[in-house]
């Protein structure tokens, strides 16, 4: 049994959020659990009545208004902060101004700490891979197979291997407007718990997924892949000549769970630390391995059209060195990348009728 505590759940509503409260309530049943959303994003209102049934109590609001994080007068105080709230489009702000992006990510995250200060809750921030450079990212020496991209064991910088990125990557250079706010929400993190005693702990997380993510292209890619097989929509593979053989690891979000779960009641243990979270090489997908398994799970083929020119802020390979956060904690996801999208086609066929307006407009 954990320790009796009252869990706040930022961004509750969204796919990381929903599934933490979820899973935390239904493993833990003594522990308060409120989850807060602002319901922006397509498709969290479906989680409303997960939450319910879990025993979740959702609070609808918005991390941008201070005041909407105070819920004393309703008698809830957390002692644990879990921030999962974000716009989390890699692409966000590009075309369009960037006042959301920020004001939700960064000033959402001031709020958070703001709360923390005065609770004395501990946090737990879900940061993102994101945050590393793009173009050094991009730099990277690599070699290329008939079906993806790979790391070559030695490269020109450090904090890079075939294993991966690891924590210890150079970090100057643009990394996308969404990755900036990440960032600058981790220094932050970093100042509170300096000045303030903040215990806190931060997770640069790569690619997670698993059922109850309404994937788009530009967030939740493997979920948008199935879903796109699944209702046979056609798709695309951008840049790098049309290949689809740039690779990101994955991570299934019962893996991030255990992992939290863990930090929530060991984060003394790992006050300050910062640690690169996700599938490791061990479970990484090209997009061309992606379409192959999507296909052999639904038994639909669709047509993927090779598009030379690259998306915004893309990256040819991605894989988190989780070396660091493995050794600290004991902790390893048990998924394979078979088993997540397995599970994301199970959960979409066995709620087709109410997700076909979300995934499949």
């Amino acid at each position: 049994m954990m320790v009796q505590r009252s869990i706040l759940v930022t961004g509750g509503a969204g796919f990381v959020g929903s599934n933490l409260a979820v899973l935390f309530k239904t493993k833990h049943p003594e522990v308060k659990v409120v989850a807060l959303d602002n319901l922006k994003r397509r498709g969290a209102e479906l989680n409303l009545l997960r939450l319910a049934k879990a025993g979740v109590r959702f609070v609808h609001g918005d991390v941008r208004n201070r005041e909407d994080l105070d819920l004393k007068a309703d008698g809830f105080i957390p002692d644990t902060i879990i921030e999962c709230s974000a716009e989390p489009s890699v692409t966000a702000g590009y075309n369009t101004s960037p006042e959301y992006l920020i004001n939700t990510n960064l000033g959402g995250t001031v709020n958070c700490l703001e709360l923390a200060r005065a609770t004395g809750a501990q946090m737990i921030f879900l940061s993102t891979s994101r945050v590393y450079p793009i173009e050094r990212l991009n730099a990277l020496a690599f070699t290329e197979d008939v079906s993806r991209f790979k790391l070559s064991e030695r490269q020109s910088v450090a904090g890079a291997c075939a294993n991966g990125v690891s924590e210890l990557f150079p970090m100057d250079g643009p990394r996308s407007m969404y990755g900036a706010t990440k960032l600058s929400s981790e220094h932050l993190i970093e100042e509170y718990r300096a000045a303030y005693g903040v215990q806190s702990v931060v997770n640069r997380c790569g690619v997670i997924a698993g059922p109850w993510q309404m994937g788009k292209v530009d967030q939740g890619v493997f979920v948008h892949w199935m879903a796109s097989h699944y209702y046979k929509r056609d798709l695309a593979y951008f840049g790098y000549n049309g290949s689809g053989k740039q690779v990101r690891d994955l991570l299934h979000i019962e893996d991030l769970y255990s992992l939290v779960e863990w930090q929530v009641e060991h984060l003394d243990r790992v006050n300050g630390a910062v640690f690169n979270v996700g599938g490791g090489t061990e479970c990484s997908l090209s997009l061309a391995e992606t379409t192959r398994l999507c296909t052999e799970l639904t038994g639909n083929k669709v047509s993927v059209r090779p598009i030379e020119e690259e998306s915004v802020a893309d990256v040819r390979i991605y894989i988190s060195d989780t070396s660091v956060v493995r050794t600290r904690t004991g902790w390893a996801p048990k998924k394979t990348s078979r088993d997540i999208l397995r599970d994301i086609f199970t959960w979409i066929n066995k709620n087709d009728a109410a997700l076909r307006q979300v995934l499949a407009p």
